[in-house]
């Protein structure tokens, strides 16, 4: 009854695309009906073909093995506050953990290694192959294919770079995919650094949320190819993603260099976002009580996105504290909303709805995220500014829609 109840509501997601569609007649079954099948056959090999599923483990071990990596070059850096011995007794477990010296570093060496795998032209196959995947099951051109692909490994803004030259050609449908697939997925460099907060919480943790980047690629062409129909063919090209780097050394470099942007830009935007939400709360705390409880942020969240997780499967006895978490995701980040389900007391979800709500937050799909890839994309097609300025927030719902169908292909299964 649980797996048709998540079936239902994968339906019910790619029917709110519709009725939200620019042009609902140009909608054919073709784009949905393959996002859907693609979708559960990925989730069913990933999850459930033995030698893939042990692929997806060794991977898990393979960022386990990164984060102990991580964690020697702490210690030797930050001392105890990395991670080393403690000089005192510790008043309980986890009182020494310190953010920003132990898992935000993480950050660091993701980024190194991912230039180097660049260079080295290991990760440039991978994507390629995927790309060509996705080109041959949408019929969709090689630069949309490469950016969407690509969006499962980078940023939403590094993965369209690799396309730049090849963006101002895009329809107003294509350069809508790639808006959505952006905000549909997570970059590797963070995927590490989450697979980290849930994995005391869901068992092979890294390799769940690299199984969700991969699914939501085609959730979030097929949700964009309904929403914002492409009109005529597509747009053609072969690309390729090449190292800008002269040596293995540079790219390492390099990617220090990127990912030192990064870890200080999610620091800051922590140490704010937290202090906002605080803030947010005082203020609704003037408020009437409702069932003897103070009104927050969370609560507010809990009511509206509440309907929503139960739709893709989540009981609705715990509606409200999954809704809380995708509100929190929606209205500030995931990295936030990561940190809440890791931090959620034990019984507070099933591990079926642990498990759902796992993918489901699975993306970059937030306001923040908003300002982001109008800036980068602007920057990179300035002349179709107020086009993207106009997509941005639907990329926003379809991405959303997305990462929601995500979840409810798990809850399915």
């Amino acid at each position: 009854m649980a797996q048709l109840h998540s079936g239902i509501g994968l339906l019910a997601i790619f029917a709110i695309a519709w009725a939200l569609s620019e042009d609902r007649r140009a909608v054919g079954w073709r784009v949905p009906a393959v996002g859907i099948v693609l979708q559960v056959v990925l989730a069913l090999a990933m999850l459930k073909v033995a030698v893939l599923r042990d692929g997806v483990a060794a991977l898990n071990d393979a960022f386990l093995a990164l984060q102990a990596a991580t964690k020697a070059g702490t210690s030797l850096v930050f001392g105890y506050l990395g991670g080393a011995a403690l000089p005192f007794q510790e008043t309980y477990p986890g009182a020494a953990f310190v953010l920003a010296f132990q898992a935000l570093p993480l950050v660091l060496v993701v980024s190194a290694l991912t230039a180097a795998l660049i260079h080295l032209r290991i990760l440039p196959w991978i994507v390629r192959g995927f790309a060509a995947a996705l080109e041959r099951a949408f019929g969709i051109g090689g630069p949309v294919g490469l950016c969407c692909a690509a969006n499962v490994f980078f940023g939403m803004i590094e993965a369209p770079l690799f396309a730049r030259n090849y963006l101002h050609r895009l329809d107003r449908g294509e350069l809508f995919m790639v808006m959505t697939a952006g905000m549909a997925t997570i970059a590797g460099t963070v995927l590490a650094l989450y697979g980290s907060f849930v994995a005391p919480v869901v068992e092979n943790g890294i390799g769940h949320l690299i199984t969700a980047s991969i699914i939501s690629a085609p959730a979030a062409i097929a949700i964009a190819a309904i929403m914002v129909p492409r009109h005529g063919p597509p747009t053609p090209g072969h690309l390729e993603i090449v190292s800008p780097a002269a040596n293995l050394m540079d790219a390492i470099t390099q990617g220090t260099e990127q990912g030192l942007k990064l870890f200080l830009s999610i620091l800051a935007m922590l140490l704010v976002m937290v202090a906002l939400v605080s803030l947010v709360d005082t203020v609704l705390g003037l408020l009437p009580e409702i069932q003897g409880r103070p009104v927050t942020l969370g609560m507010l969240f809990g009511w509206l996105f509440g309907p929503l997780v139960w739709m893709i499967g989540i009981p609705w006895e715990e509606a409200g504290e999954a809704g809380r978490l995708m509100g929190t995701k929606t209205a500030l980040n995931e990295l936030l909303a990561y940190l809440e389900f890791a931090r959620l007391p034990e019984g507070t979800l099933s591990e079926r709805s642990e498990l759902i709500m796992l993918y489901a937050l699975c993306g970059f799909a937030n306001f923040g995220s908003l300002g982001i890839m109008i800036g980068g994309l602007a920057t990179m097609m300035p002349d179709r500014r107020g086009e993207i300025a106009g997509l941005a927030p639907k990329s926003l719902v379809a991405g959303t829609l997305s990462t929601l169908s995500t979840g409810a292909v798990v809850g399915l299964l």
